[in-house]
């Protein structure tokens, strides 16, 4: 009896590693990856985004650690060096402002506090305010949002009213007037804490239609999807829908939208301080500086140069790597 065409022989018989090669690379081929995975993996060949990224995490760095750093240069925001101020013209001795070894970024006009120290302490504010402001807004935006989009109606019909009413508002001009008015004293808070409180809270409540108006549209086009009307026919609620079916589906956009909100935030508590309804000395702010630099732009340009730039670099920042993670939870939406 003939042996069979195909039996593989002493010669053409695969090795045990040659079999073992094939399983390993169908392992691989058949190998699952999530989404967040897949998210990171477009991240990091974004440079742009990446460095964006290790300047945020560089700022939160520098706002946590404000005092650790500050003692190791050995300087204090309130501290002040009348002796190296120029008693004539009231400004900085020396070049670029009193740039020297012991002040890294010279010293400011008249009182002669050192500008490194409270370019360190203004982070502190403007990333506060910057990241609590957003943390309101997408809670409000997201709730609002969501159920808008969800039930539809007369429901829809109110809060996208509301919406179109408070992006149509003049919001500038009612957080100034607002915090012109608040008390000294409130919720236990005093003066510069109160300040701080309400810019928070104005400027999420009048952040929040912008992602409200995202989680809105991304919600009418999910509740008609498969999985939820699976979920409708097993007998499941509205609410275990929203934030157990839908809720889960929305993290991406609302990332991409909180990330893109930070500097925007940041940039108004700059405006406000700048218009003197901000923080008030002798706390730090990048805005109070720039407001306090007016009179002294030619005579100490770097007095405006330096916080400027400090505000330049950190909406840059959150700006780049906002964009990248954009592209990188959404890549079909950036093109």
């Amino acid at each position: 009896m003939t042996a069979p065409l195909h039996e593989p022989t002493a010669e053409t018989a695969p090795s045990a590693a040659e079999e073992a090669a094939v399983a390993g690379t169908e392992a691989k081929a058949v190998q699952g990856r999530s989404l967040g995975r897949i998210a990171w993996e477009r991240l990091k060949r974004d440079k742009l985004a990446l460095a964006g990224g290790v300047v945020v995490l560089l700022l939160i760095a520098v706002a946590l650690l404000a005092p650790v750093i500050t003692a190791l240069v050995g300087q204090d925001p309130e501290s002040h060096h009348e002796d190296l101020i120029d008693p004539l013209f009231g400004t900085p001795i020396g070049s670029f402002g009193g740039i020297s070894g012991e002040h890294l970024l010279g010293i400011e006009p008249v009182n002669g506090r050192d500008i490194f120290a409270r370019i360190v302490y203004g982070a502190r504010i403007s990333l506060l305010v910057g990241f609590l402001s957003a943390i309101v807004a997408v809670i409000i935006g997201t709730v609002l949002g969501i159920l808008a989009g969800f039930f539809g109606g007369w429901v829809d019909a109110l809060i996208s009213r509301v919406m179109d009413g408070l992006l149509a508002f003049p919001q500038l001009l009612f957080i100034i007037a607002l915090v012109s008015v608040m008390p000294n004293d409130m919720l236990g808070l005093s003066g510069t804490g109160v300040r701080l409180l309400m810019m928070i809270l104005v400027i999420g409540f009048f952040g929040w239609p912008y992602i409200g108006r995202v989680v809105r549209g991304q919600t009418l086009s999910m509740r008609e999807r498969e999985y939820v009307e699976a979920a409708r026919s097993l007998g499941a609620g509205r609410f275990y829908i929203l934030f157990k079916e839908l809720l889960p589906n929305l993290v991406a956009p609302i990332i991409v939208y909180t990330t893109m909100m930070i500097p925007t935030n940041i940039l108004t508590e700059a405006a406000l301080s700048f218009l003197g309804v901000g923080v008030k000395p002798p706390t730090a702010s990048w805005g109070q500086m720039l407001s306090s630099a007016i009179d002294y732009y030619q005579s100490d340009p770097m007095y405006m140069v330096i916080p400027g730039v400090a505000i330049f670099i950190t909406v840059l920042a959150f700006n780049l790597f906002g964009d990248g993670v954009r592209d990188a939870l959404d890549p079909k939406g950036s093109r």
